[in-house]
């Protein structure tokens, strides 16, 4: 990590990632962002449109996966770690919004808790915080053998 043009782009997609999580309100319809930020165990369910909170979650999952593929690419320059890491964002987008998407057409108190982990991992940059480290191991590991 010698070059600091290289340092400057990690450091500005980092800071982008961290302005998607700072505007989410004004940038993503959301109705649980106040929901899970009350009490919610002892709430209804917010009113949703199933639609358009799919489309505006998909493009909050969206943005957060090319910026933390960006971050990804540029930390290791290697096109293999890269297309693993999008495979591992899609099959994850797939799985998470089928289960997303059974949670907010059949609400039920006591799968709140499930529900706002599985919401977690699709707005949230998570992979990321999950695949740098793994990659890094692997790669110690790989370069010292």
């Amino acid at each position: 990590m010698r070059n600091p043009i290289r340092f400057i782009v990690l450091l500005v997609l980092f800071g982008l990632l961290v302005l998607v999580r700072v505007f989410e309100n004004e940038l993503f319809y959301d109705p649980y962002l106040l929901f899970f930020k009350n009490d919610y165990l002892y709430m209804d369910f917010p009113n949703r449109e199933i639609l358009k909170l799919t489309l505006f979650t998909s493009l909050r999952y969206v943005l957060n996966s090319a910026l933390s593929l960006g971050i990804i690419y540029l930390f290791f320059k290697d096109v293999s770690i890269l297309k693993f890491s999008t495979l591992i964002f899609s099959i994850a987008y797939v799985l998470l919004i089928l289960v997303f998407l059974y949670f907010v057409i059949h609400p039920r108190q006591e799968d709140y808790y499930l529900f706002f982990n599985v919401r977690r991992f699709l707005i949230q940059p998570l992979p990321l915080l999950l695949l740098l480290p793994a990659f890094y191991y692997h790669k110690l590991r790989h370069d010292k053998n």
